[in-house]
């Protein structure tokens, strides 16, 4: 993983900019405001400040769609290139209005990093160790805030500090920046593949986890790009294949060696496993307490995933299964050197060549007996097995190959037996990639076929005769394991038609797949998908939430607390000038977040992001509540600075460990790959226009209401926030990007229906 975790470092940069920008300036206005007469025009002094965020609100609505469009390392090559315009701007500034065009250059990048690099990150980590590199940004913009703070102090111990200077340094890191973009940062694989680019996304693939056989996750992307259609959850018993045993209405799952195999039996009525019982649930209110009946369908299903797993009794790993030996192995296909067991090209001989006549299906997804698919040329380069086989060993062993009808039964698999053949491959977060053979009989009578493509998750309730459970191997055991099933993107009508299983489609893709990842520019229309819309509303509330949860308000308040504590007469002890008392200050409460952004670092896929906010946000409340009693209740004022010295820091420390990073981390994992720009800007957008809502209401707010009366509502805030968390935001730790849709995509629908 290595190769991920250098990346992330990289593109994290962007966001160590950000910091240093929001510190100069902090340093840069006290000298700007001399030098300028800014004294008796406020509003001037408080554009040169809020010019910035007003330039990375504008660009942030652009930034999204266009970078759905040309990629995500082209708009964090401009993030860079407008970082080093902005600065070396900054620098020359000769009076107040380039000044202020320079601060909007510079909101431009600010605008563009702040989006896009919670988006890159997302899209290049394994699911593993997604949320510790996604708290890189929070890392390096902190960094980056007190490593500016430092020089800008060190400036002020001299005569005649040049603001010039200070903003103008930006100028340096962001050509480094610039550099490590253009030379070392290669393009999302995610977006790739959606536009088509199979090869390269191969490469970039093979590059970010270090190693050559990436064929699992390359199918995995490209199944992604379907993940706004109909999905339903199928739950199996899955165990060993009995030759002796009843064959009809199973799946059956090749194993890595030559002749082995297992079969997955339906469970009538998908209510033995967490998933079945999270359908019980979640969003019907005819089970469990009102709460089970609040709660969004999606949080009750994720937490059905990592309530209770096989092999740790419910400590939330989710880096493998237990299943003969586990489910990874048991349902892998791949073995050097030949296919899988019955596979076509393998065993199961060649394909049948007859009537290859296309037929007129008003069904593009499936196929009839008069379609056929075409002859398998060579993989090399692709996958080292065929990701699906529609030949059974058991049908094989009964059918007659002389019969055309069995040649058809050979080459459907199910038509002869109701059997359906599958092959997988494990896509990291124990979750496995498989696809079946279905079939379904149109209104004209005839028996059509089709491919679909499930996410496989064991969950560990034995489910054979035995009861033994998981992870014994022995002949007779059976476990549960959840699908998450939906049309197969990778194996269409047309792959189907115009190629042989045996080719990897996602090095070749079909026709319609090629057409749909090549389609450029946003799809608005595609917001108004249900799952995408459910993700949406979740993204956009708690980016609401949180500009609104006290932040700004607790920075605001900070250097008076301080003050307060007797640190500003300590400093001035030391010979220091207000201004460097301040610049310190300043640092120092920077420094407070850094050892707590460490720790979430290593909570987020620990813990998980949603424990980490139902951890911290009752705390921000407290916090806020103590402030409140501080300004309201008389008390003697070492008794008040050290209440509101230790709220302060408490509070700070929490933020950055759950309500900080995480918004952005999850609004960058519940959106489909071909709008996950266009989403993310939305989101981001709404976190900008919060920012200044906040921002310029703060000080009408403590004319009016005072400290205490801002306090308070902030409280409020942080109180709707925890039930929001409660009830809307799902755990998203360890899980795929393409699973976390699918189940948005579940959850959209519907309990009920799901249940039905």
């Amino acid at each position: 993983m290595r190769g991920a975790v250098l990346v992330a470092i990289t593109a994290a940069i962007g966001n160590m900019l950000q910091g240093v920008d929001n510190a100069t300036i902090a340093g840069a206005v006290m000298y700007i405001k001399r030098e300028f007469h800014l004294e008796t025009q406020p509003a001037v002094e408080g554009l040169v400040v809020a010019t910035s965020l007003i330039g990375a609100t504008i660009i942030t609505t652009f930034s999204g769609p266009v970078a759905d469009m040309v990629g995500r390392r082209p708009m964090l090559i401009a993030s860079s290139l407008l970082y080093f315009l902005g600065g070396l701007v900054m620098l020359w500034s000769p009076n107040v209005y380039v000044l202020l065009i320079a601060r909007l250059i510079d909101g431009f990048g600010v605008g563009l990093a702040v989006t896009l690099v919670p988006v890159y990150i997302s899209e290049t980590a394994p699911p593993e160790i997604r949320g510790l590199l996604n708290t890189f940004p929070q890392f390096t913009g902190s960094a980056g805030m007190f490593m500016a703070y430092c020089m800008i102090f060190t400036m002020t111990l001299h005569p005649g500090p040049s603001w010039r200077t200070m903003l103008g340094v930006l100028a340096a890191p962001s050509l480094i920046y610039l550099a490590l973009t253009v030379f070392y940062l290669p393009e999302s694989p995610r977006w790739l593949v959606s536009k088509g680019r199979m090869k390269e996304a191969r490469v970039v693939l093979e590059k970010l986890r270090g190693r050559e056989d990436v064929s699992g996750e390359m199918a995995l992307l490209v199944e992604g790009l379907g993940s706004a259609g109909e999905t339903e959850i199928e739950e199996y018993v899955v165990g060993p294949a009995d030759g002796d045993q009843e064959q009809r209405d199973t799946v059956t799952l090749y194993g890595p060696e030559q002749g082995l195999s297992w079969v997955a039996q339906p469970v009538a009525g998908g209510r033995g496993s967490m998933l079945g019982s999270a359908l019980g649930l979640g969003g019907t209110g005819r089970q469990g307490s009102m709460f089970d009946s609040m709660r969004d369908p999606v949080v009750a299903l994720l937490g059905s995933v990592h309530e209770r797993l096989p092999g740790d009794g419910g400590a939330g790993s989710m880096r493998g299964s237990t299943l003969f030996p586990n489910l990874g192995s048991m349902l892998s296909v791949e073995r050097p050197g030949g296919a899988a067991a019955g596979a076509p090209g393998g065993s199961g001989g060649a394909w049948d060549e007859e009537n290859a006549a296309r037929a007129d299906d008003e069904d593009d997804e499936y196929l009839s007996d008069d379609d056929e698919p075409a002859a398998a040329p060579g993989a090399g380069g692709g996958l080292e097995a065929p990701l699906l086989s529609r030949q059974s060993t058991e049908v094989e062993g009964k059918t007659n190959t002389n019969d055309p009808r069995s040649q058809s039964m050979q080459r459907f698999s199910s038509m002869g037996g109701g059997v359906d053949a599958a092959s997988t491959m494990g896509i990291g977060g124990g979750w496995q990639l498989a696809w079946k053979w279905t079939e379904k009989v149109g209104p004209d009578g005839v028996k059509r076929g089709g491919v679909k493509r499930m996410y496989l998750h064991e969950e560990g309730i034995p489910g054979g005769a035995n009861g033994s459970g998981a992870g014994a191997g022995g002949p007779g055991e059976y476990v549960h394991a959840a699908a998450l099933v939906s049309q197969s993107m990778l194996y269409t009508k047309d792959v189907l038609i115009g190629q042989s299983p045996t080719e990897p489609a996602f090095a070749n893709p079909p026709e319609a797949v090629a057409t749909k990842a090549a389609a450029s520019g946003p799809r608005w229309r595609e917001l108004l998908e249900p799952g995408v819309r459910h993700a949406l509303f979740c993204g956009m509330m708690i980016q609401i939430l949180q500009q609104f949860s006290g932040i700004n308000g607790v920075l605001y308040y900070t250097p008076q607390i301080l003050d307060q504590a007797g640190v500003s007469v300590l400093l001035a002890g030391l010979g220091l000038s207000a201004d460097s008392t301040s610049i310190l200050i300043s640092g120092l409460t920077t420094l407070l977040m850094m050892p707590s952004i460490g720790l979430a670092m290593w909570l987020m896929d620990l813990s998980g992001r949603r424990t980490l906010l139902l951890t911290t946000i009752p705390v921000l409340i407290l916090s806020l509540v103590i402030l409140i009693i501080a300004n309201v209740v008389p008390m003697a004022t070492t008794v008040h600075a050290a209440l509101s010295t230790g709220s302060v820091i408490i509070y700070f420390c929490c933020f950055v460990m759950g309500f900080g990073p995480i918004p952005n981390i999850l609004c960058a994992e519940i959106f489909p790959t071909r709008v996950r720009g266009l989403c993310i800007a939305l989101c981001s957008l709404t976190f900008w226009i919060g920012d200044i809502i906040v921002t310029y209401s703060l000080p009408v707010m403590l004319n009016s209401i005072g400290l205490a009366g801002v306090f308070g509502i902030y409280a409020c805030v942080c109180c709707l926030a925890l039930l929001f968390v409660a009830l809307k935001v799902p755990e998203t730790k360890g899980l795929p990007l393409e699973v976390i849709i699918e189940f948005f995509n579940v959850g959209a629908k519907g309990i009920p229906e799901q249940m039905d």
